[in-house]
C-alpha cells in the first residue's frame, strides 16, 4: 500500500472557533489536529472534491 504524505502549514484561527473545535476533539476522542483533518476531509467529501482512488480493477471511484 502506498505511503500517505502530509504537508505542514500554519492555520491562524480565532480563539472562540479554536476552542470550539478542540472541545469538539475532546468529544469525539481525537486530537485536535485529528479533529481539523476530519473536519476538512468531510467537507470536501460532501461537496465531492476529493481526489478519485483507484480501485483494484483499475477503475477510479471518488471517495
Amino acid at each position: 500500500m502506498a505511503e500517505k504524505k502530509t504537508k505542514s502549514f500554519i492555520l491562524r484561527v480565532d480563539a472562540e472557533t479554536m476552542d470550539a473545535i478542540e472541545a469538539w476533539a475532546a468529544d469525539e476522542f481525537r486530537s485536535t489536529n485529528g479533529q481539523l483533518q476530519w473536519i476538512i476531509t468531510e467537507a470536501l467529501r460532501k461537496a465531492k472534491r476529493l481526489p478519485k482512488k483507484k480501485k483494484d480493477n483499475g477503475t477510479e471511484e471518488r471517495v
